[in-house]
């Protein structure tokens, strides 16, 4: 072999190793999140208001009677399509079974009782950046019980909001066998619910973590825990990378990493799982005929509410009927993949039409269907901020628990640890699926209080 040839592949050895290098490295933040006014431009001006008034959940009647009369001529017309012979919900929602769900909706749902259930524990607004933002503020009349009581925020996310957690709080305000317990924030996101939507573009899951940010300062916690799951995984990921600072720990039902190390090593196990996966990791993660496979039937959506949400959010926010086909069939799909082939989708098999009727009717009065889904193009547009999160190492305490049935964390402890540096608990349920706090808030509960408790003794 020639000297020549010794030095180009030398130098071809080097530069390769160099990109290498930069590829799979990790760097600080690439900019300051700057301070952005999310309310109307005509009240920019305005000094706001930063108190924290008592909210409560009252609907009118006259929304309640409009919403039954839409009900009546949507079941009573004859613009359902019937659904295909032998057909469950492979094409969707299947439209014999939505008309049980309208009718059950018109004639049996009781606003009124389910209202009053939203308000058992107590909710407020406050004016962040321009936006009332809504939360629960729920505090345990026993804290003498525990050694301490320590703040955490509970984040939902989409088709989700708020009352997902419902369940939970209890759990978490008054733990049993616990040294300590929680005072628990839940609040419904920008756009979602009872928050203001933003009347400006831009507002990614960094700029809602920075709100989050704002409100627990507000309410005077400075240090405090994060939980979610969805998008609220996804925003209390930032929170940890933008202030960790300010995150004494955080638990998540979405730990996943974009990370090029999480990236490579995700088509390598995916192509040779035996080679780059416990068996026990094997078992669960999908073969990549599976991945892909569940990836067209199940992102259409996602491309719709990333590139034109502003037109589907139109039809949705004027027939409850279809605002309801189109949440709650995720709560079918994204729950258990069994259901997918069943004339109900298998949706009551794990929640009661109530519960699930709950959350249409918050979204359907709130008319926030269109703010909710904004967000999904304000994360994957072409405007998004470029603050280099998904090289940042996050050093926060971390825990996470994989639902045995959630298609859409597709990532192992390996690749997940490609950004959380400091994963304390990787856990997998035994079963469950994307609506984990609604489906099993008492495994959810049991996962998060020894995790804190941990670090709450070193």
């Amino acid at each position: 072999m020639g000297k020549i040839t010794i030095i180009v592949i030398v130098i071809i050895a080097a530069f390769s190793y160099h990109v290498v290098q930069n590829i799979l490295s990790y760097s600080d933040l690439t900019e300051t999140l700057p301070e952005i006014y999310w309310g109307p431009k005509s009240s920019q001006n305005e000094k706001e208001d930063t108190s924290v008034k008592p909210f409560k959940i009252n609907i009118d009647e006259k929304a309640l009677s409009q919403l039954k009369t839409r009900l009546k001529e949507e079941l009573a017309s004859d613009r359902l399509t019937p659904p295909l012979e032998g057909i469950g919900f492979e094409y969707g929602f299947n439209s014999k079974y939505l008309k049980e769900v309208g009718t059950h909706w018109l004639t049996k749902y009781d606003w009124r009782s389910r209202e009053k259930l939203l308000n058992q524990f107590p909710s407020f607004k406050t004016k962040i950046s321009g936006l009332n933002i809504h939360f629960q503020h729920a505090k345990s009349s026993n804290n003498k019980k525990y050694k301490k009581t320590v703040p955490i925020l509970v984040l939902h996310g989409w088709p989700s909001s708020f009352v997902d957690h419902q369940k939970l709080i209890p759990l978490l305000t008054d733990p049993k066998g616990s040294d300590v317990n929680f005072e628990v924030i839940v609040p419904s996101l920008p756009g979602y619910g009872f928050s203001d939507g933003a009347s400006k573009p831009g507002m990614e899951p960094v700029h809602m973590g920075q709100i989050m940010v704002k409100l627990m300062k507000r309410l005077g916690h400075d240090k405090f825990y994060v939980q979610g799951g969805d998008w609220g995984g996804l925003i209390g990921a930032t929170m940890t990378a933008v202030y960790p600072q300010n995150i004494l720990g955080l638990h998540s039902i979405m730990c996943g990493s974009n990370h090029p190390k999480a990236n490579m090593r995700l088509m390598a196990s995916a192509l040779l799982p035996s080679l780059f996966m416990t068996p026990a990791e094997s078992e669960r993660f999908p073969s990549y005929s599976k991945i892909f496979s569940f990836i067209l039937r199940e992102t259409g959506y996602f491309h719709i509410q990333a590139t034109k949400p502003d037109t589907v959010g139109t039809g949705l926010s004027h027939s409850p009927l279809g605002l309801a086909a189109y949440l709650l069939e995720k709560y079918s799909t994204w729950t258990n993949g069994a259901g997918y082939s069943k004339a109900d989708g298998g949706l009551t098999s794990k929640f009661t039409l109530d519960e699930l009727l709950d959350q249409v009717t918050v979204y359907w009065f709130t008319n926030s269907i269109t703010t909710s889904i904004r967000l999904y193009a304000e994360s994957f547009g072409p405007q998004q901020t470029k603050m280099g999160l998904d090289r940042v190492a996050v050093k926060v305490p971390t825990a996470c628990i994989v639902p045995k049935n959630d298609e859409w964390l597709m990532q192992t402890e390996s690749m997940a640890a490609a950004t959380f540096h400091n994963i304390i608990s990787f856990k997998y349920a035994n079963d469950g699926g994307h609506f984990f706090s609604l489906e099993h808030p008492d495994v959810l509960a049991n996962d998060i209080i020894p995790f804190v408790n941990l670090l709450e003794k070193q």
